[in-house]
């Protein structure tokens, strides 16, 4: 069961206007109150016009990895799209801030949008790292400061659980189908749907949640619990016996008694003899009168009772009567137990059942495991051995419950064409001034090298040309690299003025598709689990001696006494 093909998806200008951000909750007034007195405090001072420029950018990668899924500039987008505040939130602020604040300020905020800011950030779905700028976002200060909140909580948990996605599928391994079952564990409605979403860009291939299908195209999987195998008591429940076979050509009339026929026919076979004794009869009865609902789409839950003694055999009696009115079962879902042992006990019967009765592909039919995985389960799984084809995996992903928060800042970093900087006794909390470029460089091998920052004035990295990149804060750190090939990353997605050219929002299966080539793109030894190599971030030697004068310029001398 598919949800629709998300590539028919178009970009949603209707007359040169975006559509809203996907949940209503995104409004101007989805902010921090310090954001509204920041605002007053520069209007007050007349300083709201003047013009900024601010990073958006995280410090260090999570899940202890050595790269990063860039997700959620869509929605950002959508947002600064639709920015208006309306006469409700109006005096919501006002009522909110102190009485002393002067009416001609809501004013000012009843005239502002974003049409004057510009939004420059890498394409969705790409592989990022650390210091890099994900966006730099430009502007009135008061407008883009109304930014920060919004825009840190649309990428921090969409970057989040995007890469916690990739890891999965990199773990599980290219040819397992990964299916996200994490709505009911999802912290809210809107968790929920953002983790689809961004799980779908991370790698996996469906989700179970139907909301999520309708609206970004996502294709929708999922069969039956155990409460529908324990709702039945007996096959005596079933009324309408009855399946047509799939050519249409006729009618088996009491499809019940044709699977209790092949459930003799497996029990006493020469292969599968006394490997089980009688099954579990309401088991039996859910499958068959699940197969009759869905006969194309055949997929049972096995482990209510007994896996190997119940469940497996009443799956094959039921796929088998399928088989013989034309279906094919799709296979088999595991939920509790040793999974690797009871992945490859199943195999061992499917391939027996197709040996003893010639059903061709019998042996290949698909096993499904669920039941709490995760990364280190998922490695533990390919290190025992196991027969599994396909993951639904759920609580682990969407609750990225391996690390709570990304850590995405929103830094100044230019006014008034001024640069600067945000000085820490911490050095990994220091920032880069400056508007800047960012560039990634490849070798020969086609691998990503190193991303390297420039002042936006400064000629950019050329293909065959050697250049000096240098660690940002570490003097002994540098290297030169000659590149063979030269991307750079920040594109315009908001120009700020309507004959300003910009970059497409594409559609989700698109995003996805990068996200995929990017990830493949990347070095085995950056991508590992355990101990990966740190991917090299870097800027060049003269915005290196700029931070580190501004730095000094910055900082207070102390003076002993």
């Amino acid at each position: 069961m598919e949800g629709k093909a998300n590539g028919e998806k178009k970009e949603e200008y209707m007359g040169g206007k975006i559509a809203g951000p996907t949940n209503p909750m995104v409004t101007p007034i989805l902010t921090d109150l310090y954001q509204f007195t920041m605002a007053y405090a520069y209007w007050k001072a007349g300083k709201h016009n003047e013009r900024a420029v601010f990073d958006l950018y995280f410090r260090k990668n999570p899940f202890k990895g050595e790269y990063t899924v860039f997700a959620g500039l869509e929605e950002c987008i959508r947002f600064i799209a639709n920015f208006k505040f309306s006469e409700e939130e109006i005096s919501f602020i006002q009522e909110s801030l102190p009485p002393t604040c002067e009416a001609g300020f809501y004013d000012y905020l009843r005239g502002i949008d974003c049409s004057d800011v510009e939004v420059y950030a890498i394409p969705e779905g790409s592989v990022v790292f650390p210091k890099v700028p994900l966006m730099r976002v430009e502007g009135p200060v008061a407008v883009v400061q109304l930014l920060e909140t919004p825009y840190v909580n649309l990428i921090n948990y969409a970057s989040l659980v995007a890469t916690n996605a990739a890891r999965h599928r990199f773990v599980a391994g290219k040819s397992k189908l990964l299916l996200e079952f994490g709505l009911r564990r999802a912290q809210g409605p809107d968790g929920g749907i953002s983790a689809s979403k961004y799980c779908y860009l991370g790698g996996f291939d469906a989700t179970s949640n139907v909301a999520a299908g309708r609206l970004f195209g996502i294709p929708l999987r999922g069969t039956h619990s155990h409460a529908f195998v324990s709702s039945f008591m007996s096959p005596d429940e079933i009324v309408d016996k009855s399946l047509r076979r799939y050519d249409g050509s006729s009618v088996c009339e009491d499809f019940v008694s044709l699977v209790q026929t092949w459930l003799n026919k497996i029990k006493w076979s020469n292969l599968l003899h006394g490997i089980f004794g009688e099954t579990n009869q309401s088991e039996l009865a859910a499958f068959t009168s699940y197969a009759l609902a869905f006969p194309g789409n055949f997929l049972a839950l096995v482990d209510t009772y007994d896996v190997m003694r119940s469940g497996v055999p009443n799956f094959c009696a039921v796929a088998l009567a399928l088989n013989e009115m034309g279906y094919k079962a799709v296979g088999i879902r595991l939920d509790s137990g040793d999974l690797a042992y009871l992945s490859c006990e199943a195999r061992k019967f499917f391939i027996s059942v197709e040996k003893e009765f010639g059903v061709s592909g019998f042996g290949k039919t698909n096993i499904t495991a669920s039941n709490d995985l995760n990364e280190e389960t998922l490695d533990a799984l390919n290190k025992q051995g196991h027969e599994v084809d396909a993951y639904g995996i759920g609580t682990y992903l969407v609750t990225c419950y391996a690390q709570a928060a990304l850590g995405c800042v929103f830094k100044l970093v230019e006014i008034n064409n001024q640069p600067r900087i945000k000085l820490s006794e911490d050095v990994t909390k220091v920032s880069i001034p400056c508007k800047k470029r960012s560039f990634r460089l490849y070798g020969k091998e086609g691998y990503p090298l190193v991303d390297i920052m420039t002042g936006e004035n400064e000629p950019p990295p050329k293909t065959g040309e050697r250049i000096l990149c240098r660690h940002p804060f570490n003097e002994s750190k540098r290297a030169y690299v000659v590149p063979q090939r030269v991307e750079e990353l920040l594109r315009c997605f908001w120009p700020g003025r309507p004959d300003k050219a910009r970059e497409e929002l594409l559609p989700l299966k698109d995003i996805r598709d990068r996200c995929i080539h990017q990830l493949g793109q990347m070095r085995p030894d950056h991508m590992r689990r355990l101990n990966p190599t740190p991917y090299k971030v870097s800027v060049s030697a003269k915005l290196y001696d700029f931070i580190h004068f501004l730095w000094l310029n910055e900082a207070p001398v102390g003076e002993l006494q």
